[in-house]
C-alpha cells in the first residue's frame, strides 16, 4: 500500500467577503491511498487563520501520518491535535474501503434518489451585490438563505433583511445570519434584539470565540436562537465538549467536520448536543468537491431534514469535476456525471 499527499489551491470565482476578511484562494490537501487496483482519497481541509491545526508543522505532520498509514501503524496519536488531518485520514480510509473511491456511504443521496436541502449562501460585498445574491438565490428556488453579516454598517444590513421580509414571510423564506464573531459583547444583545424583528432562524457566532462567560450570558438572554461555530474549534476532548455545552447552553451548534476532527468527532458533538436538547446542522468549510462529497454523504446518513450548509462547491473556478449538482435549493448526486479526479 502506498500513501502520499498533495497540496491543491482552490481559486474563488470572485473575492468572497466575511467579517474576517476577503478570501481569494483556499489551500487544501489530498491524502491518496493506492494498493493494486484499489484507490482511496481523503481531503484535509485546512482553513488558514481558522483551523486549530494551522501551524508551521502541518506539512511535516501530514507526511508523518502518511508514512504511518503506509506502514500499517495507528495514526491516532499523530492526528490528535490535527483535526483536518484526522478528517483526511478518516475520509481516505473510508474511500479506500468502499466499492468505489467516491461512494462512501450507502444512502438514497449517494444513489441519486434523495437530494439534501441546503441553504443559499450570501457573501459579503457592497449592498448592491448582496441584494442581487439574495434575490437571485430566492428566484433560483432556495427557501433558506444564509447571510454573512458584520462587515457593512449594521443599519444597512438590517435594511437588507427588512427588504427580504417585506417580500417574503418567514414561512416562505427561512433566514439565517452569520456574524463570524463580529459583535462586541457589550453591543451584541442590543443588536440581537434588533435582528429578532426580522423573524430570523438563528445567528451564528455573534461574538468572537473564547468569551465563554459573555457567550453564556448572551445565550441565556437572547431573543434570537444562537448557533455556535468557531466556538467548537479546538475543543477536542469529550470533557471539554461537555463543559462548553453545559456552560454556554446554545440553541444550536454548527458541525464542520474538517475543523472538528472528522465524522466520529462530529457525531460525538451530535450525541452530546441531543442529550441537552441542542439542535444542530452540518456546514462545509470550503473544501473541494472531494471533501464536500464525503461530508454530504455522511450528512445524508444522519437522516436529518434540516437545511444544511453544503452549497459551496460552485464557488471555485478550478474545483474537482464531480456528480454534485446544486439546483432549486438542494444538493443532488447525479450518477450520470463523472469524477474528474485523477490519482
Amino acid at each position: 500500500m502506498k500513501v502520499n499527499f498533495k497540496k491543491y489551491t482552490l481559486d474563488f470565482k470572485r473575492p468572497s467577503g466575511t467579517s474576517r476578511g476577503v478570501l481569494r484562494q483556499k489551500e487544501t490537501y489530498f491524502i491518496e491511498i493506492v494498493a493494486g487496483s484499489r484507490r482511496g482519497v481523503g481531503e484535509c481541509g485546512l482553513f488558514r487563520g481558522l483551523s486549530y491545526d494551522d501551524v508551521p508543522s502541518f506539512d511535516a505532520q501530514l507526511e508523518a501520518v502518511c508514512n504511518a498509514l503506509e506502514a500499517g501503524e495507528d495514526t491516532s496519536a499523530l492526528c490528535a491535535n490535527y483535526p483536518s488531518i484526522q478528517m483526511g485520514v478518516e475520509m481516505a480510509l473510508l474511500s479506500f474501503n468502499s466499492p468505489t473511491p467516491f461512494q462512501l456511504c450507502d444512502t438514497a443521496f449517494s444513489s441519486g434518489q434523495q437530494p439534501i436541502h441546503i441553504n443559499g449562501l450570501v457573501w459579503m460585498g457592497d449592498v448592491a451585490f448582496m441584494r442581487q445574491q439574495i434575490f437571485d438565490k430566492i428566484d433560483a428556488g432556495f427557501d433558506c438563505i444564509k447571510l454573512k453579516i458584520g462587515a457593512l454598517d449594521f443599519a444597512v444590513e438590517c435594511q437588507l433583511l427588512k427588504e427580504i421580509r417585506e417580500r417574503y414571510s418567514a414561512k416562505e423564506v427561512t433566514l439565517r445570519v452569520d456574524a463570524n464573531g463580529a459583535f462586541s459583547p457589550d453591543e451584541a444583545l442590543d443588536k440581537l434584539k434588533i435582528l429578532s424583528a426580522f423573524d430570523l432562524h438563528s445567528i451564528e457566532q455573534p461574538i468572537a470565540a473564547g468569551q465563554l462567560d459573555a457567550l453564556a450570558d448572551l445565550c441565556a438572554k437572547t431573543p434570537l436562537p444562537i448557533a455556535l461555530d468557531e466556538e467548537l474549534i479546538g475543543v477536542l476532548k469529550s470533557a471539554e465538549k461537555i463543559a462548553l455545552l453545559d456552560k454556554v447552553k446554545p440553541q444550536y451548534i454548527i458541525l464542520k467536520p474538517s475543523l472538528l476532527g472528522g465524522f466520529a468527532a462530529s457525531e460525538a458533538w451530535i450525541r452530546l448536543a441531543e442529550e441537552r436538547h441542542i439542535k444542530w446542522w452540518v456546514t462545509s468549510a470550503l473544501e473541494s468537491n472531494i471533501g464536500l462529497n464525503a461530508i454530504a454523504q455522511w450528512t445524508a446518513s444522519l437522516q436529518t431534514t434540516t437545511p444544511q450548509g453544503l452549497g459551496t462547491g460552485s464557488l471555485f473556478t478550478n474545483n474537482i469535476g464531480s456528480p454534485l449538482v446544486v439546483k432549486a435549493g438542494v444538493l443532488r448526486y447525479d450518477n450520470s456525471l463523472s469524477w474528474a479526479y485523477h490519482f
